[in-house]
């Protein structure tokens, strides 16, 4: 049977004065109803249909998303903003539309709202799951070469850089740029920048032991941008938590390693075991939308 896409219902909220884009994936009940809906934040400068392919292969149940300020097709932010607004923003979003508890995935960047929504909302979010992400602040950087190149979005904006620079930036093989760049939008400078400013001087270690729900931790065995070193931290930190390395994987285990990602996932919610569809790297078509409006917003800059 040919692939499919499962394309998400795509939106924008409206938060105090700043425009969202938002996208929620519907799940498919496979004979055990619908799962617990999962709440994503994705990576910093990473637009949402970035995680078409991770929906697309973990698809039992609805995954809810939006495009930070400045990424992807949100509107530049006209202020900063800390991780504490992103998370009461993922919480209007959630009620908005009918959501009352989640499971919560934050992702690199993402896994820093995603603790910071799990401290502010403890009755809502049912699991937390971190992935290649850290205490914040505090954590132990990764390799320089990496670090260097994550300063600006060159990476969004040059697809023959990124190519070039996949495995040094990021640690996983460059023939798996594809599966990344495939529905890449460029973030604008000053919505990059503010996503950068958003976490500096945070940290969770003040609250982190604090966070009832239990948590997974996954970390890439050959991660370049955060190391290992930082999820055995926060492993020590978190009352309730397990640790998974996956060995040989970067940073983007989540789309470069996704089978075997969703497969410890499943196992971390106690789930049965089910065939993992099959997924290829496509492009959505909102991607072509969002293209219109990231250049229509460089051109008003210039």
């Amino acid at each position: 049977m040919s692939f499919q896409q499962n394309l998400p219902r795509i939106f924008f909220s409206k938060i105090g004065n700043q425009q969202l884009r938002t996208a929620i994936w519907t799940g498919v009940d496979k004979g055990f109803g619908k799962r617990t809906p999962l709440l994503f934040f994705n990576g910093i400068g990473a637009n949402l249909e970035i995680a078409q392919l991770f929906a697309d292969t973990f698809t039992g149940r609805d995954i809810i998303t939006f495009d930070m300020p400045g990424v992807g097709g949100s509107p530049d932010p006209t202020i900063p903003y800390r991780p504490w607004w992103v998370a009461k923003a993922a919480k209007q979003i959630l009620r908005d539309n009918g959501y009352h508890r989640v499971d919560v995935l934050g992702v690199s960047w993402g896994g820093g709202p995603a603790q910071q929504f799990a401290w502010q909302n403890k009755s809502m979010t049912r699991r937390l799951i971190l992935c290649a992400t850290s205490p914040g602040w505090t954590m132990v950087p990764g390799n320089p070469k990496a670090l260097s190149k994550m300063a600006s979005p060159r990476r969004y904006m040059d697809r023959d850089f990124l190519k070039k620079n996949f495995e040094t930036l990021y640690g996983d093989a460059a023939s798996k740029s594809d599966e990344f760049s495939v529905n890449m939008v460029p973030p604008s400078i000053k919505g990059y920048l503010f996503q950068l400013g958003a976490m500096m001087g945070w940290s969770s270690l003040p609250f982190a032991r604090r966070i009832r729900a239990r948590t997974l931790i996954i970390m890439g065995g050959n991660d370049h941008i955060v190391p290992v070193i930082n999820g055995r931290i926060l492993d020590a930190i978190y009352r309730r938590s397990r640790l998974e390395v996956i060995e040989g994987a970067g940073h983007l285990f989540l789309l470069t390693r996704r089978e075997e990602t969703v497969d410890i996932i499943r196992d971390f919610f106690g789930e049965p075991e089910m065939p993992i569809p099959h997924a290829e790297p496509v492009e959505v078509p909102s991607v072509a939308a969002s293209f219109v409006h990231a250049n229509d917003r460089f051109r008003a800059k210039a």
